[in-house]
């Protein structure tokens, strides 16, 4: 992201014209993104006063969003003490009257300085601790905490002290309903794996050094996995660096059939409703989705605090163990949970630290190794779940709906623009 502020458009909006919006995504994956994708989807399918959206940051998830009509991006700087003089500039220019930010903070922080009412999406708030209080905009106008399978005590003492909490359902797109099969079942026929779908994120993460790092070790050994397991066609898609794609994937090792490459949100959708499994680094917004249109999934080993959760959690709610762990001379997850105390930023550098040091370890194939056998059992054992939905389920679908009335509500509020 470019460290100054660049304005891709100088529109002002009139009072007497459409309210403008102002949409942000954290940087750290592709997950934020999805959810603004899903709330605009949401703000479609209803009866709306005219909006224009433009974009403050979310360089990382702007593809995602192309197909929604987001009028402008504007970049923002890095050095955090520019970013709110930028913000105040941006607001004053643009005409923003109201903002949905997904996990960005400091931005929220921003734009509520600023004057602008701020609806705050949080969908990790098992993820806090008093060590994170100054990071999270407590005070916006509505914050919306998505619902989880568990709240760890020291997250609802943190959020209590929200002014406008809303706790809210899954926060992903309207799921498409599965085709249903020629006999009339549904996925749980537990047909075998013959389409894959390999699913990365966050690996744009602030801090996390070498992207490289965590797909060298995990790619080709889900690829083995796979072979192994009689699958034949896969896509490998997410954030990948470009350069590296095409390297991980080696013809002795891959399906017969093997590509790679980004996709759109749509696109991504679109591909996983037609796999018969899904691989995934456990980003939670990827898990509930999958989950929301019945296909089975394995989470590969964790790259962030946030998914060690998600694995638990998603295992958790299907009753089975289909989450791969790193082996224990690499990370052992209860160490990085026991750094929350002090903060994520502490327990993140703890594991991007141990992944970087297997990656670039003599031995790093021994890693590979173990990797692909936890697969491999893993996605035998993914083939005994029945309800792939379970957890989608217990959180529920409604959330985009709900942060679209929380936005409306605040557009609607006497004394907040109309």
């Amino acid at each position: 992201m470019s460290s100054d502020l660049t304005a891709h458009s100088d529109q002002r909006t009139s009072r007497s014209g459409p309210t403008t919006v102002a949409l942000v995504g954290a940087e750290f994956g592709w997950g934020s993104s999805g959810k603004l994708s899903a709330v605009l989807s949401a703000l479609r399918d209803r009866p709306v006063p005219p909006l224009r959206f433009v974009g403050l940051a979310s360089g990382l998830g702007r593809p995602l969003l192309a197909e929604h009509a987001v009028d402008a991006w504007h970049d923002l700087p890095a050095d955090p003490d520019r970013l709110a003089p930028a913000v105040r500039e941006l607001v004053r220019s643009q005409g923003v009257r109201a903002a949905v930010v997904v996990l960005d903070g400091a931005v929220a922080t921003a734009l509520l300085a600023a004057g602008v009412p701020t609806v705050f999406v949080d969908s990790l708030p098992f993820l806090w601790s008093e060590g994170d209080r100054a990071a999270l905009p407590l005070d916006a106008t509505v914050y919306c905490a998505q619902q989880s399978v568990e709240l760890p005590p020291e997250c609802l003492a943190l959020l209590a002290d929200a002014r406008a909490l809303r706790w809210v359902e899954a926060v992903i797109a309207r799921p498409r309903t599965p085709e249903p099969t020629p006999d009339g079942a549904g996925r749980s026929t537990r047909r075998p794996y013959r389409r894959a779908l390999i699913s990365l994120g966050g690996l744009r993460a602030p801090r996390l050094g070498d992207p490289g790092h965590y797909p060298r070790l995990v790619v080709p050994a889900a690829l083995e996995a796979l072979v192994a397991h009689g699958v034949d066609e896969v896509h490998i898609a997410g954030n990948l660096p470009a350069d590296l794609a095409g390297r991980l994937v080696d013809a002795s090792i891959a399906p017969p059939r093997t590509t790679t490459g980004p996709l759109g949100h749509g696109a991504f959708l679109e591909r996983l409703a037609d796999s018969d499994v899904l691989l995934t680094s456990p980003g939670l917004t990827t898990l509930l989705e999958a989950g929301g249109l019945g296909v089975p999934t394995v989470c590969l080993p964790p790259q962030n605090l946030s998914q060690i959760f998600n694995g638990r959690y998603h295992s958790q709610a299907l009753g089975a163990p289909v989450r791969v762990r790193w082996p224990k001379d690499v990370l052992v997850e209860d160490d990085a949970l026991a750094l929350r105390a002090e903060g994520e930023d502490h327990a993140l550098a703890h594991i991007y630290d141990s992944i970087g040091r297997a990656a670039v370890d003599d031995d790093h194939r021994g890693v590979r190794h173990a990797l692909r056998d936890e697969v491999l059992e893993a996605l035998r054992r993914a083939t005994a779940v029945d309800d792939w939905g379970a957890l989608t389920t217990a959180i529920g679908t409604g959330g985009a709906a709900q942060v679209a009335d929380a936005l409306l509500d605040v557009l609607s509020t006497p004394g907040r623009p109309a």
